[in-house]
């Protein structure tokens, strides 16, 4: 107290002189209207940004639980349209219950807690495992493309088979096409992969949309990957054709995983003809 008694007695001068400007200048602002719209003016610019950049912290620290709901609305999505049969009339669309058929796909979400991109025989995270009901070889994708194969489980964690790994084979397909090929990866950019095995026959060109073929029992068909973004065509046989992906490999996080429900009953019949 004493020291706050010796502050005012040796600044009272000059605190007498800030006090006599406020008041000179209130009576400025209410006198007269140009210099008070002046003042109302700038003092809403700075409770404006002041506003604007509390809201923009707000809204980043509130990022992580609204793309978790964004997550989950979105498998939540995929379940009710895989299953139902959505049919294009003359005038209008419907939507015919299926389920008397049985649903093929069911979705769930998780979240990808390590990826090393730049890898050549990258392996991913997931947080995610058997007591989620995630098991091996289920496909893994988010909303721009695929991710990978699901291969080790744990109680709670699951190890994925990245598409950027020199040991991933994904089946795809042209889209504009019937024609097919192989995805795989040569382990160079991890923005681009490298499409083979696509017969002579095919009528490629840059840009064309590459989508997943069906042909396995991991991914639905019809998946967006990425696009052609250059090829060769020698000696009547196309080589050399990179495919750009649509997805950001290096910045991956909620992911959806899929579970064919008729993937045994698949591989069964499949093999008992290859014994036959």
């Amino acid at each position: 107290m004493q020291q706050l008694i010796y502050f005012i007695r040796k600044f009272r001068y000059f605190l007498l002189f800030i006090l006599l400007e406020v008041i000179a200048f209130i009576f400025i602002i209410q006198h007269h209207s140009f210099h008070k719209s002046k003042f109302i003016n700038s003092a809403n610019a700075i409770t404006g940004g002041v506003y604007n950049t509390v809201s923009s912290v707000n809204n980043f620290l509130h990022l992580k639980t609204e793309n978790k709901q964004l997550i989950e609305e979105n498998t939540l999505l995929k379940n009710l349209l895989y299953k139902r049969d959505l049919e294009l009339n003359k005038d209008n669309f419907t939507l015919n219950d299926s389920s008397k058929y049985g649903q093929k796909y069911e979705f769930s979400y998780g979240k990808i807690i390590n990826n090393n991109y730049t890898n050549r025989d990258n392996i991913l995270t997931l947080n995610k495992g058997k007591n989620q009901g995630v098991t091996s070889d289920l496909g893994v994708i988010n909303s721009k493309g695929i991710i990978g194969v699901t291969k080790n489980t744990s109680n709670n964690y699951t190890t994925v088979l990245s598409i950027l790994n020199t040991k991933s084979m994904i089946n795809v397909r042209l889209k504009n096409s019937n024609h097919f090929g192989t995805l795989v990866w040569n382990g160079k950019d991890y923005n681009v992969l490298q499409l083979i095995d696509i017969p002579r026959q095919a009528q490629i060109k840059i840009g064309d949309t590459i989508i997943t073929g069906g042909k396995s029992a991991i991914f639905p068909e019809g998946i967006k990957i990425g696009a052609v973004r250059n090829f060769k065509f020698e000696n009547n046989q196309y080589k050399n054709i990179d495919i750009l992906l649509f997805n950001d490999m290096s910045a991956i996080s909620y992911v959806q995983i899929i579970k064919n429900l008729e993937r045994v009953e698949q591989l069964n019949i499949e093999s008992n003809t290859l014994n036959e």
